[in-house]
């Protein structure tokens, strides 16, 4: 059994809280809102995101940081990317050299174009910053429903150790060195499930998701690539699996908000209505600066930035990808160049 503390009591937060408690730990729920914690702890129920999905009495929730993290193995960070380096300040003071922190959020920093567990390790030094991702909606974790992620570390003990905090007959997670590319996957396919819910909300088929999905990895793996990522990443549970389920699944909040902007809403209006953070906005500017600054052609994530920031029509950003020059999507050395 390890003591556990999972910072941010937001439906991820939350259904990671119900799995580690469930697997035997000793698990503390925080809430930056202290009249939240008071609320979930009498309730046993996040009503507003999880409903009908029972908290465990032996979760302590708690809206004291201090508290929260005090002689605790492993610290689950749960929040939204936006808010991830405001928190590791605060967590900073409560931390011991070595601590492990596990990131679950996905987004890179708009403002320095960093991921999110380079700011963890950045605002707390000492920290062993990782990462957990892949397909997996809260929605469906925290009903017990089978899935599959995958740790990222940089020490392969390291990743075992979490692998086994995390894993069960429901929840089977695999390990991986590569921070980065998992990262990278995780915060740049709501970017193109933002594209994908557009197509929904324009009317169009089967056919334009696959597209979006198809090439959509294929722009994130480029990137990822030229930034030194492993291109195998990208075609795991944290690059395609992520990718897949986001852009098609109704529990994804950037889906529902692309499915909103394609039936005529604009950003604001559709961020209102999804009353979720909507991730891939905010990664959206910060994957099209990372494309310019590694020179990859990344026209799908240029597509979207015009459409959320500059008030493009979504069926003229579609039929823009549409007419783009012709293009080769492998080579053969036997054919000839002309």
């Amino acid at each position: 059994m390890s003591k556990v503390s999972v910072i941010g009591a937001g439906s991820w937060g939350t259904a990671l809280a119900i799995l580690l408690e469930k697997n035997g730990h000793q698990v503390t729920l925080w809430s930056h809102r202290e009249e939240e914690a008071e609320k979930l702890a009498k309730s046993r129920e996040h009503k507003s995101k999880l409903p009908g999905v029972h908290i465990p009495e032996g979760i302590a929730i708690t809206g004291d940081l201090e508290e929260a993290l005090k002689e605790k193995e492993v610290i689950v960070f749960a929040v939204p990317s936006v808010a991830v380096r405001s928190t590791a300040k605060k967590v900073s003071p409560y931390v011991n050299e070595g601590q492990l922190i596990v990131n679950v959020a996905k987004g890179i920093e708009e403002s320095t174009l960093m991921t999110l567990t380079d700011i963890i390790e950045e605002e707390i030094p000492g920290a062993k910053g990782c990462v957990l991702s892949g397909p997996s909606h809260a929605e469906e974790v925290s009903r017990g429903l089978p899935t599959t992620c995958v740790v990222g570390a940089k020490d392969k003990e390291t990743a075992e150790f979490l692998q086994n905090i995390f894993m069960s007959p429901v929840f089977r997670v695999y390990i991986s060195p590569d921070i980065l590319g998992i990262e990278l996957g995780g915060a740049l396919k709501n970017v193109i499930a933002l594209a994908a819910g557009t197509a929904d909300g324009l009317g169009y088929g089967d056919n334009t998701k696959a597209a979006l999905i198809t090439r959509g990895i294929t722009e994130i793996a480029r990137l990822g690539i030229a930034m030194g990522a492993r291109a195998d990443t990208f075609y795991g549970l944290s690059g395609i699996g992520d990718l897949i389920v986001t852009c098609a699944s109704k529990h994804s909040r950037n889906r529902k908000a692309g499915y909103l902007m394609g039936q005529g809403r604009n950003m604001y209006q559709a961020m209102d209505e999804v009353n979720m953070v909507v991730e891939g906005v905010y990664s959206a500017k910060a994957g099209l600066a990372l494309s310019k600054k590694y020179n990859v052609e990344m026209p799908i994530i240029e597509q979207v930035n015009k459409v959320l920031f500059e008030g493009k029509a979504p069926a003229e950003a579609v039929k823009e990808l549409m007419v783009r020059d012709k293009k080769i999507e492998s080579w053969d050395s036997t054919w000839t160049m002309e």
